[in-house]
């Protein structure tokens, strides 16, 4: 059993180790291969949380059977008992807080809602366009649909009117 706590905490060991140093090259080769591990259904099922949990349990696992007396049944549960410990506290917070959050700190969508913004590419009455909006001290460009249904030309500002779907709803600001 004591090779396995070791297999399960060296293994461990070596992931974080070469996540944390090749992460990004290993995730661009693999091209999404273990995508399959954070399923919408289980998103406790990642490798942050799954690997975190198996270091857990073969350090504890290890420890308890060098430094105590317990027996072998005991020590295995309360090995396991740690994993999950670990593995559902790292999930809980690290991996559901970061999955909540957004890529920016510089912008949120349900933030536009009232801002103005300039039209930079026409937007059809049944399309979409782009504009432009101030957000914290730069600028952004965003996907623009008409709220009227109106064709709204370039250079025209705007109001946005309502954020859905990744797509900012605007109205003509300046009567023509």
């Amino acid at each position: 059993m004591e090779a396995i706590f070791w297999g399960c905490f060296v293994g461990g060991a070596l992931y974080a180790m070469i996540s944390a140093l090749l992460g990004d090259l290993i995730g661009h080769a693999l091209g999404g291969v273990l995508d399959f591990l954070s399923l919408d259904g289980h998103p406790w099922l990642n490798p942050t949380t799954l690997v975190g949990g198996l270091t857990a349990f073969g350090g504890a696992g290890l420890l308890l059977a060098h430094y105590t007396a317990l027996g072998f049944v005991v020590v295995l549960v309360l090995a396991v008992c740690s994993g999950v410990l670990v593995g559902g506290g790292g999930y809980f917070l690290y991996v559901k807080p970061m999955s909540q959050s957004e890529n920016s700190i510089a912008l949120s969508e349900k933030d536009l809602s009232g801002k103005i913004a300039e039209v930079i590419t026409a937007i059809p009455s049944k399309g979409y366009g782009e504009v432009l909006v101030k957000a914290g001290a730069g600028h952004t460009n965003q996907i623009a649909a008409s709220f009227d249904g109106e064709d709204i030309p370039g250079g025209v500002r705007v109001v946005i009117v309502e954020v859905k779907d990744n797509t900012l709803y605007v109205s003509k600001l300046d009567p023509y």
